[in-house]
């Protein structure tokens, strides 16, 4: 195998990944390497600046790598080495680099081998494989015949790859840790994720960005990230420094200016899920809950089941779907339900106090709304789920809250709004009067 030694410099910060194949394109076929490629070189403190699929058009993909290397110090491309036609990528990186492509003997005289190997002949076709770029380092490959490609040209770094990910993986985690380590900054990216609830994505923005905004301008540059689902945002804070300990105090702070603005919205500043932070408040106070459900079907229930350990503060879950289901399975009043309507404030605070009862739990949730697509009125609309939750000391809240969204989103947001309200109630010092609405 040939080998070269370096010539470009050192101190490699940003890269571009190119997934190839036509394949990628269609619905059939993800492309997963990317991610895996991306937290490899987030590892080495590389920044990936875009990713992109090319399918098997030399023209098109000569096109993307020109426009990357303008870009990036580094292009990792997977796919197309394979001893097809349309597997383009070696002659395409050797064209636009204007590098002459060679026939390695020693990468044909193992691809001969490993076919021998099996007792097979080797098609003709495959001696394509052992076309190496001029100067380029031969990345061994013992779980396939696509060998990678390590080249060193106009200033930039080009890494082929082959796209299978039981070859590429091993391929590139060999390379991450020692040649890719070796050529990369000194500085290394670390990241912290703050998980919010209770605000919807552009107010987080409009709250947070006067925090964040000159941080790009400070002697340490934190980049921030939004990232929103149905009743959940969070924000990703990254910073590239050359210690653990520089990035917890970058990231510390950055996380102090956040917390302040963001208030008792804020969730958690490690990572954790919502569902784990009500764990933990669970278990600090020493309660179990019990949750009574309608239109949920069981989701709040099972989001706390996700997290383990959850026998130790999680009860029961009772799905009353109906109203008969509603009075026998935790004892809400007739009159109650004719009174006020199966969606409403104090049927969610009887289904709280009834769920709490059934098992003699510390906390109850309560949670009854109507996910549509039809039910709705024009007092209710489709979207009104009410919710309560009963605590020892005073901690209830009851809220009605009007979610957006088709059947499968609003029992989402529910969900999480459940799994919110229980955490606000939670962190609330001990009170003698109930928080009925806010």
């Amino acid at each position: 195998m040939t080998d070269a030694s370096p010539a470009v410099g050192s101190g490699l910060s940003t890269a571009e990944i190119i997934a190839v194949g036509s394949e990628l394109l269609t619905p059939f076929r993800i492309d997963t390497n990317s991610l895996f490629l991306t937290a490899r070189l987030n590892d080495v403190g590389i920044v990936v600046r875009r990713k992109s699929i090319v399918g098997d058009s030399p023209t098109d993909l000569a096109t993307a790598i020109g426009e990357a290397l303008a870009r990036v110090d580094m292009l990792v491309v997977c796919g197309g080495l394979g001893p097809t036609d349309d597997d383009l990528t070696r002659e395409t990186v050797a064209e636009v680099l204007g590098l002459p492509l060679r026939e390695d003997p020693r990468i044909l005289e193992w691809l001969s081998g490993r076919f021998s190997a099996r007792g097979w002949t080797m098609p003709e076709n495959n001696r394509r494989q052992a076309q190496v770029p001029d100067g380029a380092v031969v990345l061994e490959n013992p779980r396939g015949t696509a060998p990678g490609l390590w080249i060193e040209a106009a200033g930039r770094i080009v890494v082929l790859l082959p796209g299978p990910p039981r070859e590429l993986e091993p391929m590139f985690a060999e390379l991450a840790a020692g040649r890719l380590a070796a050529r990369s900054s000194t500085k290394r990216l670390y990241r912290r994720v703050l998980r919010v609830a209770g605000r919807g994505e552009s107010h987080v923005e409009e709250l947070t960005q006067p925090v964040y905004e000159p941080w790009q301008r400070a002697r340490h540059v934190i980049e921030t990230t939004i990232l929103a689902s149905p009743g959940a945002v969070e924000l990703h804070l990254s910073t590239r420094v050359d210690t653990a300990s520089a990035a917890q105090t970058v990231l510390d702070g950055a996380t102090a200016e956040l917390a302040a603005v963001l208030g008792e919205h804020l969730v958690s500043t490690d990572g954790r899920t919502l569902a784990d932070v009500v764990g933990t408040l669970l278990l600090q106070h020493g309660y179990r809950v019990a949750i009574g459900e309608s239109c949920t079907g069981g989701l709040v229930t099972a989001a706390l089941v996700d997290s383990p350990g959850s026998s130790k503060y999680l009860d029961q879950g009772i799905v009353a779907y109906s109203n008969d289901a509603k009075r026998t399975a935790l004892g809400v009043e007739a009159a109650v339900l004719a009174e006020h309507g199966a969606v409403s404030e104090p049927v969610a605070e009887a289904m709280a106090a009834g769920a709490r009862r059934a098992v003699g739990a510390d906390v109850g949730v309560g949670v009854t709304g109507i996910a549509g697509p039809g039910g709705g009125t024009a007092d209710k609309p489709v979207g009104t789920v009410c919710f309560a939750v009963v605590a020892p000391e005073g901690r209830r809240i009851v809220r009605t809250v009007l979610l957006p969204g088709d059947r499968a989103m609003i029992r989402q947001m529910a969900t999480r709004t459940a799994l919110d309200l229980l955490r606000r109630a939670l962190e609330r010092p001990p009170r003698h009067a109930s928080v009925r609405s806010e």
